[in-house]
């Protein structure tokens, strides 16, 4: 069945017999989002190697297995597989037709009409569920929902802004309301400027250029305009989360070429929409990455993201040397296409 908006989150609390659920849409954080709230809801646990299993593409091969699989302490099983396509469909087939009741969580960010929505929409014990950017007031709804959990108020003309400011990826708005809520302390409130201080808009600016210059192989540019922003204020993981969440939007606009689009046309359809001072380099970005390329370098920057974490880490210097690779990168990511 297809999943109406309006019924999304009761059936993410209670997917109950579903043995299939697609997550397909623009917005990856969401993707992500709801794909690791069904695990935990399922299983209980995002980690537990008894009851969770991950699936890259190499292993699609052993869906059918894993679904027919049981639990050896006991409980329902979930077989988690990213970056799913249309080429995942026997597979997935094969499994619905099979034994078990493990459920088949499917995140395929990108992924338009075919044959893969079209099973998941008829399965009987199929969903599937369109994960796009929140805008304009979806946005406010969310921050202000998510401020006030934290206790934090926030004046209706920042919220306003904010609302106008962050629409796209989930991903990339939580991570703007971690930085607010950690600015304004439990009983807080939070007022215009500081907002518009807090999400760095000059130094976001620099890290855009920066970004979309590492991309493009301009190696100095790049490493100028980096420097620039954090020099404005950006923190190393901010820089990885705003390179991360361009390389998702490349990489969606990259499958809807591969699909047949123009390059202009997966441009001017890119959520949030490209300024129009940058629309020439995107373009660029498109025409010298393939999307595998793109696909590795997303999971690239996630693996570096992750290092940050760790004790004794240099975000700065992580970020950078992230950045500064993608741009010495490029040569060789244009011959793939």
């Amino acid at each position: 069945m297809k999943v109406e908006t309006r019924s999304v989150a009761a059936f993410l609390r209670a997917p109950g017999k579903a043995r299939l659920v697609l997550l397909y849409g623009e917005d990856e954080g969401l993707i992500r989002e709801r794909s690791q709230g069904l695990t935990r809801g399922v299983a209980g646990s995002l980690n537990d190697p008894f009851l969770v299993v991950e699936l890259t593409r190499e292993g699609w091969g052993q869906i059918p297995a894993e679904m027919a699989a049981l639990s050896m302490i006991g409980g329902r099983r979930v077989v988690v597989v990213r970056d799913a396509t249309d080429a995942i469909l026997p597979h997935v087939s094969a499994a619905l037709k099979g034994p078990g009741g493990a459920l088949l969580i499917l995140e395929a960010a990108g992924l338009g009409k075919g044959k893969l929505r079209s099973l998941a929409e008829a399965a009987a014990d199929g969903a599937a569920i369109g994960c796009y950017p929140d805008e304009g007031r979806g946005v406010s709804d969310l921050i202000k929902a998510g401020l006030g959990e934290s206790k934090v108020a926030i004046d209706d003309d920042a919220l306003a802004w904010l609302g106008q400011s962050l629409a796209g990826d989930r991903a990339v708005i939580r991570g703007e309301m971690e930085k607010l809520i950690l600015l304004a302390g439990p009983g807080g409130r939070l007022d215009l400027e500081t907002v518009q201080v807090s999400t760095g808009q000059s130094a976001a600016g620099s890290a855009d250029e920066g970004f979309l210059a590492a991309m493009n192989g301009q190696v100095e540019k790049a490493d100028g305009a980096i420097e620039a922003a954090m020099q404005e204020g950006m923190a190393g993981v901010a820089l990885l989360r705003m390179s991360l969440g361009q390389l998702q939007k490349l990489h969606q606009a990259r499958l809807r070429m591969d699909g047949g689009m123009s390059a202009a046309d997966a441009v001017r359809g890119m959520r949030p929409p490209v300024f129009y001072r940058a629309q020439g380099a995107t373009t660029a970005c498109l025409a010298v990455w393939s999307s595998a390329g793109l696909l590795g370098a997303i999971e690239e920057a996630r693996q570096v993201e992750m290092a940050c974490k760790r004790t004794g880490s240099r975000p700065e210097l992580l970020a950078r040397r992230f950045l500064a690779g993608l741009a010495r990168r490029k040569p060789k990511a244009a011959q793939q296409n």
